[in-house]
């Protein structure tokens, strides 16, 4: 009990620096976005960035499957691999990862007890400072061989933006954050292609027009080679069931040998690669082939990386609270999206996996976000809602959400605790519709934290 005693206090005193992620209404400057305290520390740290290689990820959406699937294969391969993402669903242990393995709260007690002194030398420093440079000097202290890192916010004066990747990744770009990014697809891409350094390659997943444009400007202006999704590799979906879904994936110069796989039905005995991914809905194909075709690059950069262990890879990642389905038989389903162009792919999964069934929707999102368009996203596929609240402070009032919903003529109604919530629609439901639990990461983080804990009951029960 000491530990997590101790535990506390340390994360206690990380949030006690600026936490720019429970700000209400933040707006964008550069005396709050300035990466000069975060060069200082991580150059008191004696830059332990600089120790190993590392793929970089940016996007709007996608970016932790996309970081997941590439930490995966990689420690198929056989190395020692860190993976930094955020934000956490249950601990804030998972954002800093070995081998998939989070940080012992023990080792991240330790982390901060000495490093204080150089935290507090340093002025203006934030909470994703300081946690993102101890995840840099974590994985130098246990040896890493590769490290896998996902920005946390924009790209451009994001504090991962420090180190110098072997490759950098974009994945989807869509509208998040608008308040800080900007209000345009073409500024907020600005902003996310700010991680593109000079001679670095660069992955970018398919896009929008406008999107696409300012990566490939920014890409040809630092003379870094630019490999598009959808262009230089090609993929196709294949089968899918609720198990996982299959997959090819190709560079586009191995086109005539798959025209020639197509018109002969699969027969040739050769084939493009295919690969098999647990996670479901067609988005995470596409963050397949972005990850696929991440790892090619960074194998041209001397990372040993075969097709087998990219496979195995995939096949055994795990990314939770990503179309994840806690109950089969009936339904319930919790997903983190947060924003209008994910709650569309979110619904298109529905209709892939659950075609015509009713749905029981548990809603909850953070007041900042386009609220409006994630329900007109997903409300047409809705037959009722619940409304309700993480206990995150920028949460918006379950009662607001309901007459959100009454506005696009679904009944609703409200709970201020996720767990009261769930049951409710479960009780809707009536082991008939699919429950789905959406709006935000932290209610879908809340959702599985309930029913982690009713399982545990119904066991202790039986």
């Amino acid at each position: 009990m000491k530990i997590e005693s101790e535990y506390q206090q340390a994360l206690d005193y990380l949030y006690s620096y600026i936490d720019f992620s429970l700000v209400r209404n933040l707006r964008y400057s550069p005396e709050k976005f300035d990466l000069a305290p975060m060069y200082q520390f991580i150059e008191a740290l004696e830059e332990p960035q600089k120790d190993y290689p590392i793929i970089h990820v940016a996007g709007t959406k996608g970016k932790g499957s996309v970081s997941a699937m590439c930490a995966n294969a990689l420690q198929a391969a056989g190395y020692r691999v860190g993976l930094y993402t955020s934000p956490h669903l249950s601990d804030f242990n998972e954002r800093i990862q070995v081998n998939r393995m989070p940080i012992p709260h023990t080792s991240l007690v330790a982390l901060i007890e000495q490093n204080k002194p150089k935290i507090e030398s340093i002025p203006k420093l934030t909470t994703f400072e300081i946690s993102t440079a101890l995840a840099f000097q974590y994985f130098h202290l246990q040896g890493v061989d590769v490290a896998v890192v996902e920005v946390g916010l924009g790209g451009r004066l994001d504090p991962t933006n420090v180190v110098l990747p072997v490759v950098s990744a974009i994945t989807s770009i869509s509208y998040d954050h608008i308040q800080i990014l900007g209000h345009t697809l073409a500024e907020i891409a600005g902003e996310k292609g700010g991680i593109i350094k000079a001679n670095v390659p660069v992955v970018l997943a398919p896009q929008k027009d406008e999107a696409r444009l300012v990566i490939e400007e920014i890409a040809t202006e630092r003379s870094a080679p630019l490999c598009q999704v959808g262009v230089d590799y090609l993929f196709a979906p294949m089968t899918r069931s609720l198990d996982g879904q299959s997959m090819l994936v190709w560079p586009a110069s191995d086109q005539n040998m798959v025209d020639a796989y197509i018109e002969s039905g699969g027969l040739q005995e050769w084939e493009p690669t295919r690969l098999h991914i647990p996670l479901l809905g067609f988005h995470q194909v596409e963050n397949a082939a972005t990850a696929y075709a991440a790892l090619q690059v960074a194998r041209k950069s001397g990372l040993r990386l075969d097709e087998m262990a990219i496979r195995d890879g995939f096949h055994n990642v795990s990314w939770p609270a990503r179309f994840e389905i806690l109950q089969r038989e009936p339904a319930i389903i919790v997903d983190s999206a947060h924003n209008r162009d994910s709650a569309l792919k979110l619904r298109l999964a529905i209709d892939d996996y659950f075609p015509g069934k009713p749905v029981i929707l548990v809603f909850g999102a953070s007041e900042d976000k386009d609220i409006h368009g994630m329900l007109a996203e997903l409300l047409p596929r809705v037959k009722q809602v619940v409304a309700t609240k993480s206990e995150h402070p920028r949460a918006i009032d379950p009662d607001q959400l309901v007459e959100m919903a009454h506005q696009f003529g679904r009944p609703a109604q409200a709970f201020s605790q996720v767990e009261a919530a769930l049951e409710e629609a479960i009780r809707l439901a009536e082991g008939k519709a699919v429950v789905l639990v959406t709006g935000s990461i932290f209610v879908a983080a809340a959702s599985r934290d309930v029913w982690k804990e009713r399982l545990q009951l119904m066991g202790s029960t039986t």
